[in-house]
């Protein structure tokens, strides 16, 4: 153990090509579907923000006449 930790190319090539291929599969599942339900959240989020605070505090702009 103290050995592959002194030199961590010691691990074999097919191993090195399946832990290669298995973080590009865990990095398109984060690319196509993590981050954009993430980023439709805080749009979301966002947007809800906003209308709730125009709910309670009314429309932005210069008081009705």
């Amino acid at each position: 153990m103290v050995d592959m930790l002194d030199n961590p190319n010691t691990q074999p090539v097919k191993q090195r090509g399946s832990n290669r291929r298995a973080e590009l599969i865990v990095f398109a599942i984060i690319g196509a579907v993590v981050w954009p339900v993430i980023a439709v959240g805080v749009v979301g989020g966002y947007g809800f923000l906003v209308w709730m605070s125009q709910l309670i505090l009314g429309p932005p702009g210069p008081p009705g006449t």
